[in-house]
């Protein structure tokens, strides 16, 4: 006789990694993000695109909990985390990067992604303990920092690094401490072509079995990454679908893409 799954357990499976619910931000009588609703699937790769001044930083600040919402809802795995602070929502699962590198210039390159990770595995606050000791962050240390390639910069200072090495540092930390859901944005800015063709890889590789949202200009790296898009527009969502849909969508070209094409015509690449 075969096993009845338990009650919850097909509900619990669906539940969406990220999920936006009518999501608003105002400044004053300016509206920045006007009512976005967005369902994230467990393990999906999703880009947000969109002109300057669209409101995508603003919509990671509300999602990562630096910013307050005026209305609506935010929520990680099923769970409501609008009105969290940043380090709560962290610890429910959710990390993310920023536009300016956020890194800890005088510090190693180990202890920038020790630090990262000593929290999840269980380390709290205390003054009797030495870091050395701990083997068990020291060894998910020395692993982190071969997956992102800076192996060979272990005792090298943060603020010695190269601009894409830097980068790479703040990948590391954002994924150190194990969180299922990572938001980075705008994580190829500055970077040369093959400097971003290589970073790209690194997301690809570091992400695997993770929910990914990115903010990102280079329409290579959205086409080559995301498994879905979403453009917004004036704080609107006013597409969510595949790479194809949303550069075939007409409502897309006339608000972004046409012109982003005709500065960068070869932007474009398939998957």
């Amino acid at each position: 006789m075969r096993e009845r799954p338990s009650p919850g357990g097909a509900a619990r499976e669906a539940l969406p990694a990220l999920e936006l619910k009518n999501l608003r931000k105002s400044f004053g009588k300016t509206d920045i993000v006007r009512g976005v609703d967005l369902t994230v699937k467990p393990g999906e790769r999703v880009a947000i695109i969109g002109p300057n001044g669209a409101g995508k930083t603003t919509l990671f600040n509300l999602i990562s909990g630096r910013t307050a919402p005026s209305g609506g809802e935010v929520l990680l795995n099923g769970r409501r985390i609008d009105g969290k602070k940043p380090f709560e929502i962290h610890r429910l699962g959710l990390s993310r990067s920023f536009q300016i590198t956020h890194i800890f210039p005088k510090l190693s390159v180990f202890d920038n992604l020790r630090c990262s990770l000593l929290w999840s595995l269980g380390y709290r606050y205390t003054l009797f303990r030495l870091l050395s000791g701990l083997h068990d962050a020291n060894d998910r240390t020395q692993a982190l920092m071969q997956q992102i390639g800076l192996d060979h910069k272990r005792n090298t200072l943060a603020m010695h690094l190269s601009y894409a090495e830097q980068r790479a540092l703040e990948i590391g930390i954002t994924i150190g401490g194990g969180s299922s859901v990572i938001l980075l944005d705008e994580p190829t800015s500055g970077m040369s072509q093959s400097e971003t063709r290589h970073f790209m890889e690194l997301i690809q590789e570091v992400t695997v079995g993770k929910t990914l949202l990115t903010v990102e200009h280079d329409m290579g790296v959205v086409f080559g990454l995301a498994d879905r898009i979403a453009v917004l527009v004036h704080g609107e969502l006013i597409a969510f679908d595949t790479p194809e849909a949303v550069r075939a969508n007409p409502k897309v070209q006339a608000a972004y893409l046409g012109s982003v094409l005709a500065d960068e015509p070869t932007a474009f690449v398939s998957r």
